[in-house]
């Protein structure tokens, strides 16, 4: 499984790259809204930061051409950007048009294995199901991951991979793992605590505890 980290701050993605286990990275307008920064500067500094992997950049048109406009244009900053979609009917014309033409899409927004089988009938590289709020209203975020899997497991035809998003915390990551989602898009506060577990923390302690009686040094 595929981790990108959901984020527009540089400097987490930074830190994160280095751990090496970083393969992409998603935006949105609330997220570059928090860095305060121009957006396709934004975009085209972590686009360059990480060459060869996937940067998603979401447009905020609502409709069919100001979305190939404003997709077209992120779609030059860089090689990797792939272009974000809502998960609208204008945003699926959207989808085949950049599918037709070879430029990479992220599909967000998706609630319902419906909305995923048509959003691989139009050829979109990631869907992005947002299992958090889905919980957030009483449902299984991660039934709706289960219920695309099978869907598109039945059709090789559909390639669109399964990008889980609105990741709340390590179960999300570890669930959706056991479900063959193809990739997390995940906080990098929850990254974090993916590494943690008490008992790692006492047995390191112990062991340096240890060592130190022997009063040696490497």
């Amino acid at each position: 499984m595929k981790f990108f980290v959901d984020t527009a701050d540089v400097n987490e993605i930074k830190e994160l790259k280095e751990t090496g286990f970083l393969d992409g990275v998603t935006t949105n307008p609330s997220l570059i809204a928090k860095s305060g920064r121009d957006f396709k500067e934004v975009v085209k500094e972590i686009c360059d930061m990480l060459p060869g992997l996937p940067v998603s950049a979401e447009v905020v048109a609502t409709d069919y051409k100001g979305m190939v406009d404003e997709g077209k244009k992120l779609a030059k900053l860089a090689s990797n950007v792939v272009i974000k979609l809502p998960l609208t009917l204008e945003g699926i014309k959207a989808t085949k048009t950049f599918s037709n033409e070879g430029i990479k899409t992220n599909v967000t927004l998706c609630f319902s294995a419906a909305q995923a089988i048509l959003v691989a009938k139009a050829g979109a590289t990631y869907i992005s199901p947002f299992v958090g709020r889905h919980d957030d209203i009483g449902f299984d975020g991660m039934e709706l991951i289960a219920d695309i899997r099978q869907i598109y497991d039945n059709y090789e035809n559909f390639k669109t991979e399964i990008l889980v998003a609105s990741v709340r915390h390590p179960v999300h990551v570890i669930q959706a793992g056991k479900l063959g989602a193809d990739v997390c898009t995940i906080p990098p506060s929850t990254i974090k605590q993916l590494v943690k577990h008490p008992l790692t923390d006492i047995g390191l302690q112990n062991f340096l505890k240890d060592w130190e009686k022997t009063g040696q040094k490497i």
